[in-house]
């Protein structure tokens, strides 16, 4: 019997990939490292933050619903980042990382989408 074979991951989506894991580590980075919660143990900002993006590994054996659910779930990331950088100015370059991972997201979503032919 011969192992299953899976179709090559398209280039877009190994940008979503890409995306997605940057936005974890960033995640990590910005509540672990950089600013750490001064009223939340941090034990639970990573949970609400980071697990989020992990549950979309579940789904990973098709990684374009993985990257849909993804996508998703990065329309929470994209609101934070947005009022963090207009209410945080010492978090501001952060904030723009989050806002610009997130766009990419929904960007590599749109781009891999295959457009029906239609009749004329």
């Amino acid at each position: 019997m011969t192992a299953a074979t899976h179709p090559p991951i398209l280039p877009v989506y190994r940008v979503g990939l890409a995306a997605w894991a940057l936005l974890v580590v960033l995640q990590l980075v910005w509540h672990a490292w950089l600013v750490p919660s001064q009223t939340l143990p941090a034990w639970l900002v990573l949970a609400i933050t980071v697990i989020p993006l992990l549950l979309p590994l579940l789904a990973l054996r098709n990684v374009r619903r993985a990257l849909l659910w993804v996508g998703i779930l990065s329309l929470f990331y994209f609101c934070h980042g947005v009022a963090e950088a207009w209410s945080a100015p010492g978090e501001r370059v952060l904030a723009w990382a989050e806002i610009v991972l997130t766009v990419g997201l929904i960007a590599v979503l749109g781009a891999g989408v295959k457009r029906r032919s239609t009749p004329h």
